[in-house]
């Protein structure tokens, strides 16, 4: 049957336990679980880069850096105490400056995985940028000695549609989290006809970017390169509020890190995000509460599923 035709799988429980996360062991340390890099924020939207880091440790991680505008890095070491901060200069607006790549690729190359784009508002300055710094690093898995794994959003996916060949350099080995505004303007048509088929839509960037896209929405998609879909209907309204994407952008690079597959970490850090917001509709009501709040909440949405029980 045609990959088109193909109906797209529900995100469920069920699903998730059988494709479990891997599980670091009893003798493994925080270098076992993968270090992340999040180049993220900016003087106007700090926050951004603060909430995925925090996704990302939640998630399982081992060990964070962020790479951040100089003049905000101080305030996130201080928000942050576990991470590892690194001022970036800055361009006339706030936004890390483009020429940022030699510095970034030293130290994303020492990282499993990199995140790019949460609360970066600065957009020429950021896709020049995350162009650089793909083109920089060696694919993942490269024999002569591989580079990290990527998650690209928000201000991350702007040049992608323009100049794609940087991220299709590293096929198999990154992830795009897109709302149905970022995808339009990646593709450069409609908000409309983004949501008029979603997931025909998905598909094509996906095979196109040779990346898996997580498509988010009241219904998120997830699709791999070679057309293989999965839907999750399970959030709640509430997820729609600021910061909630740069959450969920964290908590799929924390899982990369650990070692999940690019199709797996999207699966799961949905499924956990979305899970997260249910947990909160449930104790503080559907509406209200914050991006910040669901990040406590994946901990104990990710052990419920490994003990194969319901959660609460």
């Amino acid at each position: 049957m045609p990959v088109d035709r193909i109906e797209e799988i529900p995100v469920t429980a069920e699903l998730l336990r059988g494709m479990p996360l891997p599980q670091p062991d009893g003798d493994g340390d925080k270098e076992t679980r993968g270090r992340v890099l999040v180049v993220a924020g900016s003087v106007t939207v700090p926050g951004g880069a603060l909430l995925a880091g925090i996704g990302a440790l939640r998630a399982g991680a081992g060990k964070l850096q962020i790479a951040t505008a100089a003049s905000i890095a101080p305030h996130l070491g201080l928000a942050l105490p576990e991470a590892l901060v690194a001022g970036l200069p800055e361009t006339a607006e706030g936004g890390i400056a483009s020429d940022s790549g030699k510095a970034l690729a030293e130290r994303a190359s020492r990282c499993d995985t990199v995140l790019i784009g949460p609360g970066m508002m600065d957009e020429a300055a950021v896709a020049e940028l995350t162009a650089d710094l793909l083109t920089r690093l060696e694919p993942a898995g490269n024999p002569a000695g591989g580079g990290p794994r990527f998650v690209l959003d928000a201000g991350a996916l702007v040049g992608l549609g323009r100049d794609p060949a940087p991220v299709q350099r590293h096929a198999g080995h990154v992830v795009i989290t897109p709302h149905a505004g970022e995808m339009a303007g990646l593709l450069g048509c409609s908000r409309e006809q983004v949501e008029a088929d979603p997931l025909a839509t998905a598909r094509q960037v996906a095979a196109h970017l040779k990346a898996v896209v997580a498509l988010k929405g009241s219904c998120t998609r997830i699709v791999t390169p070679e057309g293989r879909a999965w839907a999750y209907r399970g959030g709640t309204v509430g997820l729609a509020t600021s910061g909630s994407g740069d959450t969920l952008a964290g908590i799929v690079a924390g899982l990369l890190a650990r070692g999940a597959g690019p199709e797996q970490a999207a699966i799961w850090g949905v499924y956990l995000h979305g899970e997260a917001g249910n947990r909160l509709s449930r104790r503080i009501g559907p509406l209200g509460f914050l991006a910040r709040e669901l990040l406590a909440e994946i901990p104990a949405a990710m052990a419920a599923l490994a003990e194969g029980a319901e959660s609460d």
